[in-house]
């Protein structure tokens, strides 16, 4: 029975991998990225199954992209709650992401790499704690709540923060399984530090519903 599921396995990721090494330098990421938000989705189903029986259940990150070289380019697929990262057009990486929750919806468009901060802090989500690091109150946001008197803010950490827009970046964070940041997109940290490494500012990123 394993190794039926691993060939099916193979047979599976062999599809993705024909798909991806017939785009041409010109039209890649177009055709890259009508991959992943149309073939991805049917196949992942099929594949992620196979590789979570295989390797532990939710984990569906991914990563080649150390043996591969050329330009990178990301997409964030909001419906999937995927990031995948390509170089010159061909799939590289992946990983799983939670977006912004409803109300702070990550916004779909075409942005590039802002800024990166490896060390980043938020400047307005984060706790109010006394001068000894106590936690008075949680997961505040200092533009609406109140600080009690003897309290200081500290900013919630966002290791390997990439900017894309506004406010909004990719950086490391609590995954639950489903959209809940304030807009940013979170990845499992092992995943935010290997696309940190791999993604230059001025990278493309494409965030598609």
């Amino acid at each position: 029975m394993m190794l039926l599921r691993l060939l099916l396995l193979f047979q599976a990721l062999s599809f993705v991998s024909c798909t991806t090494v017939k785009t041409t330098s010109s039209n890649a990421f177009h055709y890259s990225r009508h991959f992943v938000t149309r073939e991805i989705p049917r196949a992942s189903r099929f594949v992620w199954k196979g590789v979570t029986g295989l390797f532990g259940p939710g984990d569906r990150s991914f990563w080649d992209a150390d043996d591969m070289h050329g330009k990178p380019s990301v997409v964030i697929n909001l419906s999937e709650q995927m990031v995948y990262l390509f170089k010159n057009g061909q799939l590289a990486g992946g990983s799983p992401i939670s977006s912004g929750a409803e109300g702070y919806d990550t916004r779909p468009g075409r942005y590039h790499v802002m800024e990166k901060d490896i060390d980043h802090k938020s400047s307005i989500y984060g706790d109010y704690e006394d001068y000894h690091g106590n936690v008075v109150m949680q997961n505040i946001n200092n533009r609406t709540d109140p600080r009690p008197p003897g309290t200081r803010f500290e900013g919630a950490k966002m290791y390997y923060f990439m900017r894309i827009y506004g406010g909004v970046g990719m950086h490391q964070g609590y995954l639950p399984g489903y959209a809940a940041s304030h807009g940013c997109i979170r990845l499992p940290g092992h995943m935010a530090e290997k696309f940190y490494a791999a993604v230059p500012k001025g990278t493309p990123v494409e965030v598609v519903p």
